[in-house]
C-alpha cells in the first residue's frame, strides 16, 4: 500500500511542528493593520487580512479522494506560450530556481499554464517579478489556482473573509512576537513541504507578496530530487519501498494551545520516502522534519537515525538550495512534491510581512 490516511493519532508520534507556527487570533491587531502604526503604514491589501471564523464554528468534513490531472504532462517543453517575446528567465542557481520577468501569470491561457507546471517541476521554484497577481479579485486568483488542482483549505491558519482557500502568512506591523522562539533556538530554519500529512499533498503551489519587509524574510528552497540523486546507488536501493507516517496532529494541538482554530479533524498519512514526479519522471526524497514522524516497520532508534541522516542531508546541501528574496509584486511558484522550503526570520524592525498562498492539491504520492 503506497499511501494511506487515518483519523487516529499515530502510534509513535515523533517530532513536532518546528519553529514555524501559524498566526493565532490573539496575535492579530486589526486596528494596526487597517490604520497603520507610528512606524508603518496601513496594510496595502486590507481585504487580505486574516479572519478565523469563515466556518462560523462548523468544522469541515474529512477530505475526500479525488483524481488529479497533471497538466505538466501536456506542456510544450520549449515553453512558447509561457516565455514569449519580451520575457526573460534567469536561473538563481545551477541546480534549483529561476527568476522570470515579462510574464503576467493571470494572462496565461491553458497552454501557458501547462508550461508553467512543467517549468516549475523542472526548476523546482520560479519567482515571477512585476506581477499584478495581488491586485486581482481574490476569486480570480483562486480560479487561476484551480486549474492546477483542488484547492486546499488549511486546517489552522487565518484566511481572508469569505475565502478560506487562501492561506495567509502574516505578521503585522510592529509585531515582534515571531522572534520569541529564538529565546530557545539558535536559528529560525524549519525545513518542510506543505501539509504532507494530507493523503494528497500539494503540487504546483503559489505564494504572492502583499506587503514584505524591505530586507529579510526570504524563503529558502531545496531540490529534493537532486538530494535523492546525490545518494549512492546502494543507499537509494535501501530507501526503495520504505514508507513514513506524516502527521497533522501536532499542528492541530499547537493551534489549540495558542487559542487558534482547527477547521478539520487532524489526519495522518503514510507516504513513500521516495516519490516519483508524474511529469518529469524524477524521483525525489519526500520526508521533512515538520510533519514526518517515523518510518513504518522500523524501531524508534532505527527510524530516528535514518530520518536524521536524510534531514541533515537536505539541510546541509547548500549546493542544492536557492534563496528567494521577496520583493513587492512577486509571485513565487514551486512544486511541493519535489522541494522543501523554510522561511527565514531575520528582520527585527517590525515591518509587516503579509503573503498569500494558493495551494492546489495533487496526486497521492507513489514511488
Amino acid at each position: 500500500m503506497a499511501t494511506a490516511s487515518s483519523t487516529q493519532t499515530p502510534a509513535q508520534p515523533k517530532g513536532g511542528v518546528g519553529a514555524y507556527k501559524e498566526l493565532a487570533p490573539g496575535q492579530f491587531d486589526k486596528e494596526n493593520e487597517l490604520k497603520g502604526t507610528a512606524n508603518f503604514a496601513a496594510a496595502t491589501y486590507p481585504h487580505y487580512l486574516p479572519v478565523w471564523d469563515n466556518e462560523k464554528g462548523e468544522k469541515y468534513p474529512p477530505l475526500e479522494p479525488f483524481e488529479h490531472y497533471e497538466h505538466g504532462k501536456d506542456a510544450d517543453p520549449s515553453f512558447p506560450n509561457l516565455l514569449k517575446e519580451g520575457s526573460h528567465l534567469e536561473n538563481i542557481t545551477a541546480s534549483i530556481g529561476a527568476e522570470v520577468t515579462g510574464v503576467q501569470l493571470s494572462q496565461l491561457d491553458n497552454k501557458g499554464k501547462d508550461e508553467l507546471a512543467l517549468l516549475v517541476a523542472q526548476r523546482k521554484v520560479v519567482a515571477f517579478r512585476d506581477q499584478d497577481f495581488a491586485s486581482l479579485p481574490i476569486e480570480k486568483a483562486l480560479e487561476f489556482g484551480r486549474y492546477f488542482g483542488r484547492l486546499h483549505i488549511h486546517p489552522t491558519s487565518g484566511a481572508p473573509a469569505a475565502y478560506p482557500e487562501v492561506h495567509l502568512v502574516h505578521r503585522g506591523a510592529d509585531d515582534h512576537s515571531f522572534l520569541d522562539f529564538l529565546d530557545s533556538r539558535t536559528n529560525s530554519i524549519a525545513w518542510h513541504s506543505d501539509v504532507t500529512y494530507e493523503n494528497q499533498p500539494p503540487g504546483t503551489t503559489f505564494l504572492y507578496a502583499l506587503d514584505v519587509p524591505s530586507a529579510g524574510g526570504d524563503t529558502l528552497f531545496v531540490n529534493q530530487a537532486k538530494a535523492y540523486e546525490r545518494l549512492s546507488p546502494a543507499f537509494r536501493e535501501r530507501l526503495a519501498g520504505l514508507q513514513a507516517v506524516h502527521s497533522g496532529y501536532e499542528q492541530a494541538t499547537s493551534a489549540i494551545n495558542r487559542g487558534s482554530t482547527v477547521r478539520r479533524n487532524p489526519v495522518s498519512s503514510i507516504h513513500p520516502i521516495v516519490r516519483t514526479h508524474p511529469a518529469t519522471g524524477e524521483k525525489a526524497l519526500f520526508v521533512n522534519p515538520q510533519f514526518t514522524r517515523y518510518i513504518v516497520g522500523f524501531k524508534q532508534e532505527e527510524s530516528d537515525y535514518l530520518l536524521k541522516f536524510l534531514y541533515d542531508h537536505i539541510a546541509l546541501s547548500q549546493d542544492l538550495q536557492a534563496r528567494v528574496r521577496w520583493k513587492p509584486n512577486t509571485v513565487v511558484v514551486w512544486d511541493n512534491r519535489v522541494t522543501a522550503h523554510s522561511a527565514t526570520i531575520d528582520w527585527e524592525d517590525g515591518q509587516r510581512r503579509h503573503i498569500a498562498r494558493i495551494t492546489p492539491q495533487a496526486e497521492r504520492p507513489t514511488e
